[in-house]
Parts: C-alpha cells; structure tokens; sequence
C-alpha cells in the first residue's frame, strides 16, 4: 500500500481521497492533518473535478485524533496547552477547508467513526455510511468533552440529541444517524460503488451552479432570514446570467437535453 497518508483516485470528475493510516485507524494526527489539508487545498485548484469522496482504508472511516501524540505534549514546559490549542486549531481549519471547497464533498463511512472523526462526517457536505457504522463523540469517556467535534454535530443535529451524545459518550448506529441528519444515506450494498453512484449524480450537473450553491449555502446559514433572502437573491440572478443556465432552461422548455460548455 501507497506509504502517503492521503491517497487520492480521480474517476472522471469525481476524486477520492482516502484517510490511509489504518494501522492507527486512521487517527488525525498532526502529519494526517496537514495531509488531508494539502490533498484538499491541490482538489480545490483542480477544475476538472466536481465532487470529492472522503473515506478511510482499512477497518474503519476514522477514529478521532491520535491520543498519544496528543499526551505526548505534556512534556513541554507549558504541559502541553499551547501544543493542544495549535492541534485543535489546525484541526478546525482543515474542517473550514472541506466547507469552503468549491466542489461537494461527500464522508463515506464505515466501521466507527468517533470523536474529529465524527466531526469529519458532521462537516462534510454529504454523508453515506455502511450498514453497521456507529458514530460517536465519546471523549467524555475519557474525561476529555468532544467541544471542537460539538461544533459540527451541533450544527447538524438537533440539540438535545448531540448534548446527549456528548454527555454519555455513547455510539449511535448509522440508521439512526440517518435519522437524525447526520448521514443522508445507509448502504447495505458495495460501499464504494454506491458513494461513487451519489457523486456521479451530483456530478452530472452543471458545474458551476452547485459551486455557486455550495458558497451560498454555507454564506446564507449565517444569516437572519431577511439578509439571506436579499443575499441569495444577488446569487441567484449571477446564476441566472450564466451563459449555461441559459442553454438548461431552454433545454427544458424546449423539452430536450442541455448542451453545456461547462457540464
């Protein structure tokens, strides 16, 4: 096996990235990080692809930051705080980065994802899991409350059903993830095929719509409704003007296929 952390495998418009430390099942170290920080930062340069699977070799998706390292840095002349707030640091700016790329980017899970794991999933813009999966954010097990992997669950989840994750530490199954807006889908088929399935279908559409989307998207969320609504107003009459979203309402009036320059 490839000796890299991230392995990236384009098919056609659509990139893997693969988490490859199974060995320690694919835990966010320091190297994993800036890893998975420079595969993302070379994928958003790259125009030729329009989605991006994440997924991790081996027995599991991912299973949070590497606790060893993390101890590790006690041994510095502060005990380690000014290593640990540059770690979790770091960590955020990689799950900014997922949300600011300009294509989707679908988690696929399997086996556990627990802890920056989990918020791995809860940031990325889509989710499929295998049957089975379970999710977690079970620092507190350990006496360490998940508050950086809170943020994302929080935003993706009801409250009171991530506080009651974050406070019991204890796993949910990918069933009920789906059911509480954590994933979009469970596979009981070919992982791989089926999130290969879900990306083609996003990635038939025409570029430059979902990537205008996706901007808007996360820039509106932060919004009072009012301002969103003027906002995604201005989005969407620069949509409106491209020369392509012109030949797509054509198309479907005229009752035919588009003839994209940019599909």
């Amino acid at each position: 096996m490839n000796d890299a952390l991230v392995l990236r495998s384009d098919d056609g418009p659509v990139a893997r990235l693969t988490l490859n430390n199974p060995a320690k099942l694919n835990a966010l170290s320091d190297a994993m990080l800036a890893a998975l920080h420079t595969a993302l930062d070379a994928v958003a340069e790259d125009d030729a692809i329009r989605v991006v699977i994440l997924n991790g070799a081996g027995k599991v998706f991912c299973a949070g930051h590497d606790l060893k390292e993390m101890q590790a840095a006690r041994q510095a002349d502060d005990g380690g705080k000014s290593a640990w707030v540059d770690l979790f640091t770091r960590c955020s700016a990689v799950m900014a980065r997922i949300q600011s790329l300009p294509q989707p980017v679908i988690a696929q899970a399997h086996g556990i994802a627990t802890a920056a794991g989990c918020q791995l999933v809860a940031t990325c813009d889509l989710a499929i899991a295998a049957e089975g999966t379970k999710f977690g954010v079970n620092g507190v097990n350990i006496g360490l409350f998940c508050s950086t992997p809170m943020v994302a669950v929080s935003r993706n989840i009801p409250r009171k059903q991530a506080f009651e994750m974050l406070t019991t530490g204890e796993f949910i199954e990918a069933q009920r993830a789906q059911e509480l807006g954590l994933i979009n889908r469970v596979t009981s088929g070919d992982l791989d095929a089926d999130a290969m399935a879900f990306a083609q279908t996003i990635a038939a559409k025409l570029g430059t719509a979902v990537r205008i989307g996706k901007q808007a998207f996360y820039e509106q969320a932060q919004m009072g409704v009012a301002d969103a609504y003027a906002f995604t107003a201005e989005v969407m009459a620069v949509n409106m003007s491209d020369g392509d979203t012109d030949e797509g309402i054509t198309a479907f009036l005229e009752k035919r296929a588009p003839s994209w320059s940019n599909t």
